[in-house]
């Protein structure tokens, strides 16, 4: 078994793997984006677009399981790798992927990072939000999951991002990625505007 720890979402973070009832990290010594890549296939969460070491999502715990994993990147889970039976590693060097199914969002553009354009990061780049359907759930969650409260307005910007992402959430999800999205479908975007909120709390 493999999981993501410490990320934003199931589709980032340390990465782990359970071995005899124990879950235990991976050493970032040759770590790169084919290792990465064959993580995030395994979790159903894409490819990789980053393959951060250096415990970037916090020091693990438990043994050490892998060291210089040398995948090629089709494998299909991370078993399959090659890699050093010993390892020289201490819970510093944890080896992390982001899959491109991971989601994080920010407001920009605002008086600060609790109001403004919602800019959504997904498959690598980042997108606007089309406001056809951006109503007060979708705004209060994407607040809460800031940390920023509840929405107060939803004011309206242009498109000029490349990618457009549309949220339609049935009540107050946990985050945005738990409610139905659709990526880079014209006709839910069509002539819409890029959605924005502004929230009753304040951010950095």
């Amino acid at each position: 078994a493999v999981r993501l720890a410490g990320g934003r979402s199931r589709c980032e973070g340390r990465v782990e793997l359970e071995q005899e009832g124990t879950w235990g990290t991976v050493c970032d010594d040759g770590w790169d984006i084919p290792d990465a890549d064959v993580v995030c296939r395994q979790l159903r969460c894409g490819r990789a677009v980053r393959a951060p070491g250096g415990a970037a999502f916090g020091r693990g715990h438990g043994p050490i399981l892998r060291d210089e994993v040398g995948c090629e990147g089709h494998e299909r889970h991370l078993g399959e790798c090659p890699a050093a039976p010993e390892h020289d590693c201490s819970h510093k060097e944890d080896a992390g992927a982001v899959c491109s199914e991971h989601q994080e969002w920010r407001l920009s553009g605002g008086r600060d990072g609790c109001a403004g354009r919602v800019e959504v990061f997904f498959r690598g780049i980042w997108s606007t939000v089309c406001n056809s359907t951006w109503y007060e759930p979708e705004a209060t969650v994407l607040c809460r999951t800031l940390g920023c409260g509840n929405a107060l307005q939803r004011p309206s910007f242009g498109h000029t991002l490349p990618g457009r992402m549309v949220y339609l959430c049935g009540g107050l999800q946990p985050s945005l990625a738990q409610c139905h999205w659709a990526f880079n479908k014209s006709a839910p975007c069509y002539q819409s505007w890029a959605a924005g909120v502004i929230c009753n709390g304040t951010g950095s």
